[in-house]
């Protein structure tokens, strides 16, 4: 009873937090989604411009992220998140300065590049307070600003590409207000995280001692069959299927996210404001996939199934939204594929702790999540020079449920004596 209070004291001075930090990277990351519905006619951008520049965020951050996470486990979460924070703040504000495609693509790397680090980072970070047994509800109370973000985040910016901040057009107005936040949250991550429980102003010396006899205790355990260096981590071969399961993941979800605004816009019609609200409906269904699924993974402590079934579903939502012809059925189908998606993240992000550890998870963790998001390269570059005839997404949305399905095989195929090893203990 009493590790179980102690447990939501953390889980309350932490998740929280953690959530909004996440909610502003995230959005800053896809609020070009809205933008494009003012900025490509603006510029004169074509979808293959569009697509290529949306993407490119994912060279920048797929080339700095393991040195990121490197040196978070050196320097601190605390100074190495605030630094993370405040220069994407800066960079995504600076996107209102694009005036061409090349500016375009030069922002979108930049911004990349600032935010490496920081996603793995709060994985890694979540390792330092749980164990291996609670983790996957923790991501995904975490995680959940994922879906929130485009929740909260699509009608505001559907309305923001209404304003005029200081003779801005709208599109330049988005990037202002929803890049400051960040540089802002930068101050007070430096005021407010604890490095771990050591540091944590708001435990009391045995309360720090508990939680960090726990992680020690974990990580002694894991020590004899896990791998310990980083070298070892990114040749293990489970490594690099994981890394697979995640470009499969977002090839889907990122080319989704950064198209589904456009998608929306092709019903009919709808105004930005509008497409705001419609855009934000089908993460409502990707909130409740990636909480429930979390919260099932650590009752029943599986974790392949799990991940497999949400790669099953978010291939055929995908499938769906291709080939049923009426808006409500494409949205419904969107919908569903998006619960898929965000089913399959907390108790993914599990499984690279089961058998690393030290500066083997720092590095494995940024490894799995930078080679992975290369798909968010793939998936709307995809989109972008895929055929459309007459702006019929069939084929893009065709071919993003095939990388689905493969994810589902991949993740099927996990070698249990592996991913269970860390986990049967508990």
């Amino acid at each position: 009873m009493a590790e179980r209070l102690l447990l939501k004291k953390v889980t309350r001075k932490l998740i929280p937090f953690m959530f909004v930090l996440y909610i502003i990277a995230y959005l800053d990351r896809v609020n070009v989604a809205f933008a494009a519905l003012q900025m490509k006619d603006a510029l004169g951008f074509t979808d293959k411009v569009y697509g290529l520049g949306t993407a490119i965020f994912f060279l920048g951050y797929f080339l700095f992220e393991v040195p990121s996470n490197l040196i978070l486990e050196r320097v601190g979460a605390r100074r190495w998140i605030a630094r993370i924070m405040l220069t994407w703040g800066i960079m995504a504000v600076g996107m209102l300065f694009t005036r061409n495609a090349t500016t375009f693509y030069i922002m979108r790397f930049l911004l990349g590049i600032a935010e490496a680090g920081f996603f793995p980072g709060m994985i890694l970070y979540l390792t330092y307070w749980y164990t291996a047994k609670e983790r996957a509800s923790m991501i995904a109370s975490f995680m959940i600003a994922i879906p929130f973000a485009n929740i909260i985040g699509s009608p505001i910016s559907g309305m923001i590409l209404s304003l005029k901040i200081f003779g801005l057009a709208g599109w330049q107005s988005l990037f202002l207000i929803e890049g400051l936040p960040a540089i802002v949250l930068a101050f007070v991550v430096l005021g407010y995280l604890p490095n771990g429980p050591q540091s944590a102003k708001w435990l009391n010396r045995e309360e720090a001692d508990f939680l960090q006899s726990r992680i020690d205790a974990e990580r002694e355990r894991k020590e004899e069959k896990s791998h310990g260096s980083l070298l070892s981590a990114i040749s293990h071969p489970v490594v690099w299927q994981l890394c697979f399961i995640y470009f499969t993941l977002n090839v889907g979800s990122y080319g989704i996210t950064m198209w589904l605004p456009q998608i929306i816009k092709k019903f009919g019609n709808v105004s930005n404001t509008q497409t705001g609200f419609l855009t934000a409906l089908p993460y409502i269904a990707g909130a409740l996939g990636l909480y429930f699924n979390g919260k099932h993974s650590d009752k029943t402590q599986e974790r392949r199934l799990h991940v497999a079934f949400g790669a099953l579903v978010g291939g055929t939502g995908l499938l769906m939204s291709a080939y049923i012809p009426t808006p409500a059925g494409q949205l419904c189908s969107i919908a569903l594929a998006l619960a898929g998606f965000y089913a399959m993240l907390a108790p993914f992000w599990t499984l690279p702790s089961t058998f690393l550890v030290s500066a083997a998870a720092a590095g494995g963790i940024a490894f799995i999540n930078s080679v992975g998001n290369l798909g968010g390269f793939v998936g709307p570059y995809l989109l972008g020079v895929l055929p459309k005839p007459n702006g019929d997404f069939r084929i893009p949305l065709t071919v993003l449920s095939v990388f689905l399905f493969v994810g589902f095989i991949l993740t099927y195929t996990l070698r249990r004596d592996t991913i269970e090893g860390g986990t049967a203990e508990h």
